[in-house]
């Protein structure tokens, strides 16, 4: 089964069975993708509504000086988004295509063995930030309850546990649960910003044009600074894109599923983000729940902060941190989907998150994300140059689940390339995943051409010895 021929049930059904993996892992046929393109749209739409990226917002304002102004701050949202959906777009066709997940995906270019590393890379950060989620989402669930109790309760512990139960059953209805939260949050938490934004118009408009509107800003390396972490929140997102477009209906051309992208991402990310500089320029606080409690002075101004915050780390969990380590747990162990999802959920209660929210561990906290992000541009840049220059988007799939098949152990060319990006990401932190991402490339278009000569990975690329034709056409 190509990329380019249709993915017929009986075919999924044959690699399930000759290879034992759970279901989940095999190509998902076009009957069985319910997620249209509203639910979609809603789906990135819950991602980017959260307290997360509207503190990006809000670094912007520094002891009251914005670094960027309101025309550099949108220039660099909407460069940055579309590199994302560009990047999305490229990286989501093969599972589009033929419904395979990220796991899978990643056999193509580092084999069966040398998968299990780069999928770790997405799957383990993405337990972290779990348990992190949920523990900032559990403390704003605790002062919902103490509102409620009159502060007879408080057990901060108690309430996380709770939440990771709630999301531990949603998240064992996958994609079907997925659309349906995604879409219900979004609507409530757009709601509830757009009634903040209009108070921060009405009442504190003239601050927010003199230290924001009006600021001097810069087009340095601020600027594309904030590029890079603007797309440093979806680096690990769009690395796993396969595992979210094999889900959205078939017959949507690759344009029209980068409109699906690039929208919802420019509404959720725009609108959080101008609220974020907005509360900082306002208030100068660039703590947004502090800066909320200003700005709307009111007794329901804890409720509607930590119902925010809670509906916000259930969105952004169930779109980037439950479904991808899921797939590795599968992958690795042959776990079925429901017992690899309530695992997932489990290990995330062992992160131990309540340590990575001190001030203690922050430094820590900040190393982890310099050493795990410094991999995903790399990562990324292989997946497109296989598929697109090597492979000239031809792959077989089923041999993607062969054990013995073309795709066995690892390839050393792939590991060389991610560890040569990785490492010159980390010469210039602030531009870490566009440098790993040019320099893996062109690394691992190097080492496939004149490395490792008698590799097995070359089969089928552009580069795949010709003596073998050769040999070919002699015996014809």
């Amino acid at each position: 089964m190509y990329t380019n021929s249709e993915g017929s049930e009986s075919k999924t059904t044959q690699v399930q069975h000759d290879m034992g993996v759970d279901e989940s892992l095999s190509p998902k046929p076009e009957a069985g993708r319910t997620v249209g393109p509203i639910d979609y749209m809603f789906m990135w739409l819950g991602d980017g509504v959260n307290l997360g990226n509207m503190t990006l917002g809000s670094s912007l304002v520094v002891a009251g000086i914005a670094t960027l102004n309101i025309f550099q701050t949108f220039a660099a949202a909407i460069i940055a988004i579309g590199i994302i959906s560009a990047v999305f777009t490229f990286n989501d066709r093969l599972g589009y295509r033929t419904g395979i997940p990220y796991v899978v995906q990643l056999r193509m270019s580092f084999g069966m063995k040398g998968c299990v590393v780069s999928s770790l890379l997405r799957g383990i950060p993405a337990i972290i930030w779990y348990g992190f989620q949920s523990w900032i989402g559990g403390t704003a669930l605790n002062e919902i309850a103490k509102i409620v109790t009159g502060g007879t309760f408080d057990n901060i512990f108690a309430c996380f546990v709770v939440l990771q139960v709630v999301q531990i059953v949603l998240s064992l209805y996958g994609f079907h649960a997925i659309k349906w939260v995604e879409s219900v949050i979004s609507t409530v938490i757009m709601l509830a910003l757009i009634y903040v934004f209009g108070i921060l118009l009405t009442s504190h408009s003239a601050v927010i044009v003199e230290k924001w509107v009006h600021a001097e800003g810069t087009w340095g390396l601020p600027f594309f600074a904030f590029i890079m972490m603007f797309m440093g929140n979806y680096a690990a997102i769009f690395l796993s894109a396969a595992d979210y477009s094999r889900e959205l209906k078939a017959g949507i051309s690759d344009a029209n599923r980068g409109f699906l992208y690039f929208v919802p991402i420019v509404v959720a990310y725009g609108f959080v983000l101008c609220i974020g500089a907005m509360l900082a320029s306002a208030t100068g606080i660039s703590n947004p729940v502090k800066a909320f409690a200003i700005v709307i002075d009111n007794s329901y101004i804890t409720f509607f902060v930590s119902a925010f915050i809670v509906m916000g780390a259930v969105a952004v969990n169930m779109v980037a941190n439950i479904i991808p380590p899921t797939y590795v747990i599968t992958l690795i162990t042959k776990l079925k989907y429901k017992m690899a999802v309530t695992i997932s959920g489990l290990l995330a209660l062992g992160a131990c998150p309540w340590v990575l929210v001190q001030d203690s561990s922050a430094e820590g906290l900040g190393l982890f994300i310099l050493i795990y992000s410094a991999f995903l541009g790399p990562i990324v840049s292989i997946l497109l140059i296989e598929y697109y220059l090597l492979r000239k988007q031809k792959v077989n799939v089923a041999d993607l689940y062969k054990e013995d098949g073309p795709f066995a152990g690892y390839n050393p060319c792939a590991i060389l390339a991610m560890l040569i990006g990785a490492g010159a990401a980390f010469m210039k932190v602030e531009l870490a995943w566009i440098i790993g991402f040019v320099v893996a490339g062109i690394s691992y278009i190097i080492l496939m051409k004149f490395a490792f000569k008698d590799s097995k990975f070359k089969k089928g690329t552009i580069f795949e010895e010709k003596n073998v034709n050769v040999m070919t056409q002699s015996n014809l």
